[in-house]
């Protein structure tokens, strides 16, 4: 699981890196973290540890510390209540192996035992490839980010944007990074339909690493991915 929470969040902060450089900001990563100097886009951190251990101090330092900063603790182990930050949520580092896809079932039939209700993907809906400017603003609406995501991401090659579309609605979605050992999944999302039709829509062909809280882990988990170990957001209020 090690192997797995360092290749997450090496993922997350080159995938927090490629965002932040659509929006004019420069990071800077080193064995101990990734970082911005000025404050971050909406929802994304201004620093994200790569290894246990980091000294906190050396680490804000690295940052603008002021209020409204935050940070990723990739291993949970930081303690910046001391310096004035208070703990936005904890989540779990999630990966699931190349070909280790799982479709949710079916609901079982009258008088069979008892099992999960999850629905299972519907056929004929897959997630498809967002390719141009338009859909990736309607898909951004639909996510909730706007212009978060800009066009810019569309032409580098370890970005896929993968929508899922009813009826010509964008009805869920999700960001793929192709950028190391493993294929970092982010931004999963689902309004008109639910989220385990979106999870199990995504490809198998590669290892896909990421991040999920509360119940989007056991979301996550129902499709096959399987927690790889704690992390931590601060945020300075």
């Amino acid at each position: 699981m090690r192997e797995a929470t360092m290749d997450a969040a090496r993922d997350n902060a080159a995938w927090c890196d490629l965002v932040c450089r659509t929006h004019g900001l420069t990071g800077v990563t080193d064995a101990d973290a990734w970082s911005v100097p000025r404050r971050s886009p909406t929802w994304y951190p201004d620093a994200v540890t790569l290894r246990p251990g980091v000294d906190a101090a050396t680490l804000l330092g690295r940052i603008d510390a002021g209020p409204g900063a935050s940070v990723k603790d990739s291993f949970a182990d930081l303690d910046l209540a001391r310096f004035g930050f208070r703990v936005l949520f904890d989540a779990h580092w999630i990966h699931r192996p190349a070909a280790a896809v799982h479709r949710p079932p079916a609901a079982p039939t009258a008088g069979a035992a008892s099992a999960p209700r999850v629905p299972a993907a519907r056929p004929g809906s897959p997630l498809t490839r967002v390719t141009t400017p338009g859909g990736l603003a309607g898909w951004a609406e639909a996510h909730g980010g706007g212009p978060l995501f800009r066009p810019a991401l569309l032409g580098d090659p370890r970005v896929t944007v993968l929508a899922r579309v009813d009826a010509g609605v964008v009805a869920g979605g999700a960001v793929l990074h192709h950028g190391g050992r493993a294929v970092g999944v982010s931004n999963v999302f689902a309004r008109a339909v639910p989220p385990e039709e979106v999870w199990a829509g995504l490809p198998g062909s590669a290892a896909l690493v990421g991040y999920e809280p509360g119940d989007d882990l056991a979301v996550a988990r129902s499709v096959g991915f399987r927690p790889a170990g704690p992390l931590r957001v601060w945020l300075r209020d």
